[in-house]
């Protein structure tokens, strides 16, 4: 009996998905649970896995096509069994236009090896052949760390050629390699024929200039696109407003130094006690705990920090949910674990959705202080710049303190800025003495 194959909704947030490459074609073979096909939602890149057994009749859905949840994206029936296509479903590759019937399936398809998403993603990006990639996951599966293996093995520097039988002076010898050019093609203007830097240098200048290289389009697709269309959609549906202040965070600092000389499992980061009172505070001004709906605002009572994760495509929001009720180290173990899977590429959609509000750090990038844009429907995002010592008056004397930047950026149709001004105090306060975080309350 023939089965559709539906494109499911994984999280309330998930409205549509871009299908990246079927896995399998018409015409072969799949058992219920084995990967279909290779999507890629606003959240995350994943395998969509065949709820039936028996042979792919019909794929209903090109590849690069976006469509929303709940789409049929394609047919599986039992062997030997006969179904049309349905009435404006797309050909696929694999039919033949003269009869429509089913062409066998290509030798290299059914040795092909599967492929987790961000391998596949990563390959494509740098030029790896995943053919010439030697599996280490389940079955031979190519893991993300096996293509970055054969990167490291592509740009391993070359054994060093054969050297010349001519004398070279250092200086031309380094130019030449510098530049890619072969000494033996270099006429040398030294004692005995010795190869100059002056004679590298006319060999370069002989030489035409080399052509203009074409600029790089990049589509906007997948994950850009949704982080293009929500921005652009935050802008204009919100009133949004910035705060900065500048906090001391120097017992803060103290108090991560001691704390990280008592913990061997890991570092403890400035942005891991920025969650921690980012947390108490929230739970002290609920109303920047919320989430905007068209015409009401909901207090949301559980605390979920989402924290903005950079990816070389775009960015993933991990969340560290009831962050209120979690000790340092939880929130520094849980917050390394969660960027370090959404960075592989193996984070669940349930992981990177759900936040009631977000943080984002550009301090490492050496940034002090910027604009952060909400992310809808969340009504607050805090913006953490880089922790850096200078000299401020501090009781009654200038000395060194290290200082750090927090922008407040809130929807003002939700929030008023006295509001929002209390709430970025209260974080403030709990920064500059941080000594609770190690006690009794969480």
């Amino acid at each position: 009996m023939a089965q559709e194959i539906v494109l499911p909704q994984w999280g309330m947030e998930m409205q549509d998905a871009t299908i990246v490459r079927w896995l399998k074609q018409e015409g072969e073979p799949i058992q219920e649970g084995e990967p279909l096909v290779e999507l890629e939602t606003a959240k995350i890149a994943t395998e969509l896995e065949s709820t039936a057994s028996g042979v792919v009749a019909h794929i209903l859905v090109p590849e690069g096509a976006i469509v929303p949840i709940r789409t049929v994206l394609a047919i599986v029936t039992a062997p030997g069994e006969q179904v049309p296509r349905p009435a404006g479903a797309t050909a696929s590759v694999t039919t033949t236009p003269a009869s429509g019937t089913l062409s066998p399936p290509r030798r290299a398809d059914l040795a092909a090896p599967q492929v987790v998403p961000a391998a596949r993603r990563l390959a494509q990006e740098r030029g790896i052949d995943l053919a010439q990639v030697q599996g280490t996951g389940p079955g031979g599966r190519i893991l993300l760390a096996d293509v970055q293996n054969a990167l490291v093995a592509r740009t391993a520097a070359p054994p060093a050629p054969a050297e010349v039988a001519v004398q070279v002076t250092p200086a031309a010898r380094h130019l030449a390699r510098q530049q890619g050019i072969d000494l033996r093609t270099v006429q040398g203007s030294g004692p005995r024929g010795r190869i100059l830097l002056e004679d590298v240098q006319k060999v370069l200048a002989a030489q035409a200039p080399p052509m203009a290289q074409p600029a790089q389009v990049v589509p906007i697709r997948g994950m850009r696109q949704t982080i293009a269309t929500r921005m652009l959609q935050s802008l204009q549906s919100m009133a949004q407003v910035t705060l900065t202040t500048e906090v001391d965070v120097t017992d803060a600092m103290t108090l991560r130094a001691g704390l990280a000389r008592q913990w061997s499992e890991g570092s403890l980061s400035p942005l891991h006690l920025v969650l921690k009172a980012t947390a108490r505070a929230l739970k002290e001004h609920p109303r920047m705990n919320a989430i905007q709906k068209e015409h009401e605002v909901e207090l949301v009572p559980e605390i979920h920090i989402g924290v903005a994760v950079s990816l070389d495509e775009g960015l993933l929001v991990p969340t560290i949910r009831r962050a209120d009720t979690k000790h340092l180290a939880e929130i520094a173990r849980e917050s390394h674990d969660l960027a370090t899977r959404a960075r592989a590429g193996h984070a669940a959609y349930e992981e990177v959705t759900g936040g009631t509000f977000t943080i984002t750090n550009l301090g490492s990038y050496g940034i002090d202080a910027f604009t952060p844009i909400i992310n809808p429907p969340q009504v607050g995002i805090l913006g953490m710049g880089r922790v850096v010592e200078k000299p401020v008056v501090y009781q009654g004397e200038i000395t060194k303190r290290s200082m750090l930047f927090l922008s407040l950026t809130f929807d003002h149709r939700v929030i008023d800025g006295a509001p929002a001004a209390a709430f970025l105090h209260a974080l403030k306060g709990h920064l500059e003495d941080p000594w609770w975080m190690v006690a009794a309350l969480p």
